[in-house]
C-alpha cells in the first residue's frame, strides 16, 4: 500500500458518486488530509475549508467515485488461457511475480481493495507483506492464504488439504496464526482436473467447522460453491460469504432452486456470483468488438453465438436468483487469474450485473459500499464521506447511468495519494 501524505490535497470533479445512492452530486470538491477524507461538498465550500498549501488536483468533468473493490481474485495465477496445470507448474517465485503484476493491472483500472482468494504455499501472504513494506504497488489486501480443500479436491495444489472436522479446524488455527485475514474453503469440485463441480466437497458439519473455528478467532468464511447441494449445506453451516452460486446439478447442468434461493435470503449470506467467469465473457468482448468492426470471421460469428447461449443460462439463472430480493447482498468478484480472466477488469462483472437487473448506479453501490460491508472494511471506506480512507477513482462520464463509464479510468488515489 502506498505510503500516506502529510499534505493537504482538494481534488475537485465535475460530478461526485459518494457510493450511498442517489444521483451523482455537481462540482463537487474533496478535501483529503493525509490518508483521510475530511471534507466533501460543493467546490465552494471546500474552498472556504482548504488550507493556503494544499494542493488543488481538478480532474474536469470526471465523475469521482469511491475506490472499488474486486471480492475474488487469485493474484499468483496468471489469466493468460493456461490451464490449472499449467499455471501451477510455475515455481512460487514466478508465481509471486505475477502477483505484482497483476497489482498492478487491478489499480490501474480503479481496484483499490481486493481480496485473495487463494494461492500456493506462502504466496498469498508474501504479496501482502511486499505491499505493506511498499516493495510493490497494488490494492490493498485482504488475504485468505491456501484455500482449504479435501483430499484431491479443487485447488489440492495449493497445499491446504484437510479431511474431516478436526483437520479441517486445525487447518483453519494454522491459516489464521499464518495471518489469514479470513477462510476460503472448496464446498464443491471445481475446475481442478478431476473434481467434480456438480458434486459437493464437504459435508454440512465439515463446513460447521470451518466457519464455527474462523468464527472463534473472529474471522470469516468464503466458501467456493458451484454445486447445488453445497449451496445448501454452506447456508446450513453459517458460512458467511458463497461464491459462485451456480445451483450446478451432477450432470454440469444449471437448475435454479427456489427453495435454496430462499434459504439464502432468509440467512442473509453474501453471495459473490462471479459472473465473468462462468459466462467466458472476456472472450464475448473481444469477439463482440470484431463484429462491430466488421472483421469477424464466420467460425468466429458462430462461436460467439454459442458463448451467448451459454452465457444467458449463467444469466438467467442470477436474474432468478435476485427475484428473491438479494441484491443488496450481492458482491462483484471477477475470479481473476483462472483461465482467460485477466486483472483489470471489474467492469465486465458490473457490465453483467446490468444485464441481470441491476441500474449502473446499483452496481456503483455494489461494488463500493456493499462490498465494503461484506468484507468487514465499511468503516474505512466503500463511500466518499469524512472520516474515510481516501481511496477514489475517477471516470471519463458517469458511471451511474452509463456502465460502459466503468471502463474508462481517467485516475485513482489511494490513501490520498494519486497512484494510476
Amino acid at each position: 500500500m502506498p505510503n500516506s501524505i502529510s499534505t493537504h490535497v482538494v481534488i475537485q470533479a465535475g460530478r461526485l458518486a459518494d457510493g450511498l445512492g442517489g444521483a451523482p452530486k455537481t462540482d463537487q470538491a474533496i478535501l483529503v488530509t493525509a490518508d483521510r477524507i475530511t471534507a466533501v461538498g460543493p467546490k465552494e465550500e471546500i474552498q472556504k475549508q482548504t488550507p493556503p498549501d494544499a494542493e488543488i488536483i481538478d480532474l474536469g468533468s470526471a465523475c469521482v467515485t469511491p475506490g472499488l473493490i474486486d471480492g475474488h481474485t487469485h493474484l499468483s495465477l496468471a489469466g493468460d488461457g493456461r490451464n490449472y496445470a499449467e499455471m501451477f507448474a510455475d515455481t512460487d517465485e514466478m508465481m509471486v511475480l505475477t502477483g505484482a503484476m497483476n497489482m498492478q493491472r487491478h489499480l490501474a483500472a480503479g481496484i483499490t481493495t481486493l481480496r485473495e482468494h487463494g494461492a500456493r504455499n506462502k504466496i498469498g501472504f508474501t504479496l501482502k507483506e511486499g505491499l505493506s513494506r511498499g516493495y510493490i504497488p497494488g490494492p490493498r489486501m485482504l488475504v485468505s492464504g491456501r484455500p482449504i480443500t479435501c483430499t484431491g479436491g479443487h485447488f489440492h495444489m495449493c497445499n491446504e488439504v484437510a479431511d474431516g472436522e478436526e483437520e479441517i479446524r486445525r487447518s483453519v488455527r494454522r491459516l489464521v496464526h499464518e495471518g489469514a485475514d479470513y477462510i476460503k474453503i472448496m464446498a464443491s469440485g471445481g475446475g481442478t482436473e478431476g473434481t467434480i463441480p456438480g458434486l459437493p466437497s464437504y459435508t454440512t458439519a465439515e463446513l460447521h467447522a470451518a466457519a464455527h473455528e474462523a468464527h472463534q478467532f473472529h474471522r470469516t468464511t468464503a466458501a467456493h460453491c458451484r454445486a447445488k447441494e453445497s449451496m445448501e449445506r454452506a447456508v446450513q453451516a453459517g458460512i458467511d460469504l458463497m461464491e459462485h452460486a451456480e445451483f450446478l446439478d451432477p450432470d454440469d447442468q444449471l437448475r435454479f432452486d427456489p427453495k435454496i434461493a430462499e434459504m439464502m435470503a432468509e440467512s442473509g449470506i453474501w453471495i459473490s456470483p462471479t459472473l465473468q467467469a462462468w459466462t467466458r465473457y472476456p472472450r464475448i468482448v473481444e469477439l463482440t468488438a470484431k463484429r462491430d468492426t466488421g472483421t469477424i470471421l464466420p467460425e468466429e460469428e458462430v462461436e460467439l453465438t454459442q458463448l451467448e447461449e451459454k452465457a444467458e443460462m449463467r444469466l438467467d439463472v442470477m436474474r432468478r436468483t435476485l427475484d428473491y430480493c438479494l441484491q443488496e447482498r450481492i458482491v462483484p468478484g471477477t475470479d481473476s487469474g483462472v483461465n482467460n480472466l485477466a486483472f483489470g477488469h471489474l467492469d465486465y462483472d458490473l457490465q453483467l450485473l446490468v444485464r441481470v437487473g441491476f441500474t449502473p448506479a446499483e452496481a456503483l453501490v455494489a461494488a463500493t459500499r456493499i462490498s465494503a460491508e461484506a468484507i468487514g472494511l465499511d468503516d474505512e471506506i466503500g463511500t466518499v464521506e469524512p472520516g474515510k480512507i481516501a481511496d477514489l477513482v475517477a471516470f471519463a462520464g458517469d458511471p451511474t447511468t452509463d456502465v460502459k463509464a466503468f471502463s474508462r479510468v481517467v485516475a485513482v488515489f489511494q490513501a490520498g495519494r494519486r497512484v494510476a
